[in-house]
C-alpha cells in the first residue's frame, strides 16, 4: 500500500461521505459547549471540598490563580485554534507539528478524558437524585442505579445523536438554570449573614499560602473541559474567530463564578473552611448553617441539571475526536461516518454513549462517590497530558508559519511550567490505595493506543500519513 494510493482513497472517501453541519453553531452555542463541559455547578456542589481542605480561607485565592493558569493554557490553545479549524482539534493540532504518533496519543488521551468525565457525572447523578428524594420526604423508595444509568445514558446519547444545535442549546439551558440556582442560594446566604466582608478570607495574615499552592492542582481540576468548544470547530460559524473567544471566555466566566461562590460559601459557615472540607454536599451544609436548610433540595436539583449538561457536552466532544480519527482511519472508517439527515457523527456518538453506559455500570458497585473519584481522576490525567503538549506545540506551530512572537514563547513557557506543577501535584504525594493505581490504569490505556498505532503503521503505513490534509468534511 503506497502513500499516494492512500491519499487518493481517503480523500475520495471523505468527499463522498456526508459532512458535518458546517457553520451551524452561533457564538453562544459554541461557548455553551465549553461551559457545560466544565460543569461549574459541580464545584460548589462537590469539588470545592478538597480545595477548601487545603487552602482554607485562601480557597478563593486558589481559584484566582487557577483561573489565570487556565487563561494561559487557553492562549496557547488559541494559537492553534485560529489556524486549524477541525473537529479533531488536539489530535490534529499536535499531530501536524510533532507527527502522527504524538497526534494520536493526544487524541487518544482526550477521548478518555471526555468519556470518563461523562461517566463521572453520570454515576454522581444517582447520589443527587437520592438526596432530592430524602429532602422532600420520600424514603424507602429508590430508583435502581443501573436503571437510572441506562435512562440517562440513553437520553444523553439521543440528544447528541439528533442535532448539534439542539444539544448545544439544551446544554446551555440546563447549565444556565443550574448556575442561576446556585447564585440565588449564595445571594440568599449572603443576605442572611448581613455582610460580605470576612476577615478570615480578606486578611492576608489569615491565609496560609502553602495551603493555597497545594490546592492549585485540585483548583485546576475544576476547569477541565473548558477547551472542548474547539472540537465543534467544523460546526461553528467563523470558527477561527469564535472558538478562541469561547475558550478564553469560558475560563474567565467560570473562574469568576468559582472565586465568588467559594468566598461566599466559607462566609456562609462563619469563615470556618473546615466545615466545608470533606463534605459530601458542601453547599447544602452552607444553607443548613445559615438556617436555610430548605434550600438544599434546590442545590441537589441544580447538581443533577449540571451533571446532565456536562455529560452531553462530553459526548459531543468525544464523538468529534473519534469521528476525526475515524476519518484518518485510526479508529476504523465507520466511526468517520456522518448521518445523512442529522449531519452528526452518529456512529461515533453511539460508540461514546455505549462506552459510557458500560463503564458507568462497571463502576456502580464501588459506590457513587468512589466511582466519581476514580473516573474523574483518570479523566483529569487525560486533560493534563494534552494541556502540556499544547503549550509545547503552540510556539512551534507559530514558528512553522513564520508568525512566532515573543508573547508566544512566554505563554508557552508559563503554560509548560504550570502544567508540570499540576501534573506533579496530581501524582505526589502518592495517594492511598486504590487511588494510587489510577495513574497505572491510565498509562495502560495509553499503551494500548500506542500499540494500535504501531500495528497500523506496520500493516498499513499510509493510514495516518494524511494528517496534513483535511479529511473531516
Amino acid at each position: 500500500m503506497t502513500l499516494a494510493s492512500d491519499n487518493v482513497d481517503l480523500n475520495a472517501v471523505a468527499k463522498a461521505a456526508a459532512n458535518l453541519r458546517a457553520g451551524a453553531l452561533t457564538p453562544v452555542e459554541n461557548l455553551s459547549q465549553s461551559i457545560a463541559n466544565i460543569a461549574p455547578t459541580m464545584t460548589p456542589a462537590l469539588n470545592v471540598t478538597v480545595v477548601a481542605g487545603l487552602a482554607g480561607g485562601g480557597t478563593w485565592l486558589a481559584y484566582v490563580i487557577a483561573t489565570i493558569a487556565m487563561l494561559i493554557v487557553g492562549v496557547n490553545i488559541n494559537v492553534l485554534a485560529r489556524r486549524h479549524s477541525l473537529s479533531g482539534s488536539f489530535f490534529v493540532y499536535i499531530g501536524r507539528t510533532l507527527g502522527p504518533f504524538a497526534g494520536v496519543m493526544a487524541g487518544w488521551s482526550m477521548i478518555a478524558a471526555y468519556l470518563l468525565t461523562a461517566v463521572a457525572v453520570i454515576v454522581s447523578i444517582g447520589l443527587f437524585v437520592s438526596n432530592v428524594m430524602t429532602e422532600i420526604g420520600i424514603t424507602g423508595f429508590g430508583v435502581p442505579s443501573w436503571a437510572l444509568t441506562l435512562v440517562l445514558g440513553g437520553l444523553i446519547t439521543f440528544a447528541a445523536y439528533r442535532d448539534i444545535k439542539m444539544s448545544s442549546r439544551l446544554g446551555l439551558l440546563l447549565e444556565g438554570v443550574s448556575v442561576a440556582i446556585i447564585i440565588v442560594i449564595i445571594a440568599t446566604v449572603a443576605v442572611k449573614q448581613g455582610t460580605v466582608v470576612d476577615p478570615s478570607q480578606t486578611s492576608l495574615s489569615n491565609i496560609h499560602f502553602g495551603g493555597v499552592v497545594s490546592a492549585l492542582t485540585f483548583a485546576v481540576f475544576s476547569f477541565v473541559g473548558f477547551e472542548s468548544s474547539a472540537t465543534l470547530s467544523k460546526e461553528t460559524a467563523d470558527a477561527r474567530r469564535i472558538v478562541p473567544r469561547s475558550i478564553l471566555y469560558s475560563a474567565a466566566i467560570v473562574g469568576i463564578f468559582f472565586v465568588i461562590t467559594s468566598y461566599f460559601m466559607i462566609l456562609g459557615v462563619g469563615g470556618k473552611a473546615e466545615l466545608i472540607a470533606g463534605s459530601s454536599s458542601p453547599i447544602a451544609d452552607v444553607t443548613n448553617h445559615a438556617g436555610l436548610g430548605w434550600l438544599a433540595v434546590f442545590v441537589y436539583v441544580s447538581a443533577i441539571i449540571s451533571a446532565f449538561a456536562c455529560a452531553l457536552a462530553s459526548i459531543n466532544a468525544a464523538s468529534r475526536l473519534i469521528f476525526s480519527m475515524g476519518r484518518f482511519r485510526f479508529l476504523g472508517a465507520a466511526t468517520g461516518a456522518v448521518h445523512a439527515a442529522h449531519q452528526t457523527p452518529h456512529v461515533a456518538v453511539l460508540t461514546c454513549g455505549i462506552a459510557c453506559v458500560i463503564l458507568s455500570l462497571a463502576l456502580l458497585p464501588f459506590g457513587a462517590l468512589n466511582a466519581f473519584g476514580y473516573a474523574g481522576t483518570i479523566a483529569t490525567f487525560g486533560f493534563l497530558v494534552v494541556y502540556l503538549l499544547v503549550c509545547v506545540v503552540a510556539p512551534l506551530d507559530a514558528a512553522r508559519f513564520g508568525e512566532l512572537k515573543i508573547k508566544n514563547v512566554l505563554a508557552s513557557a508559563a503554560g509548560v511550567l504550570l502544567m508540570l506543577f499540576v501534573d506533579f501535584g496530581s501524582l505526589y504525594p502518592v495517594p492511598d490505595y486504590p487511588m494510587n493505581l489510577l495513574p497505572y490504569i491510565f498509562l495502560l490505556y495509553m499503551a494500548v493506543g500506542a500499540a494500535w498505532f504501531y500495528y497500523l503503521k506496520r500493516t498499513s503505513p499510509g493510514e495516518l500519513a494524511n494528517i496534513e490534509h483535511d479529511l473531516e468534511g
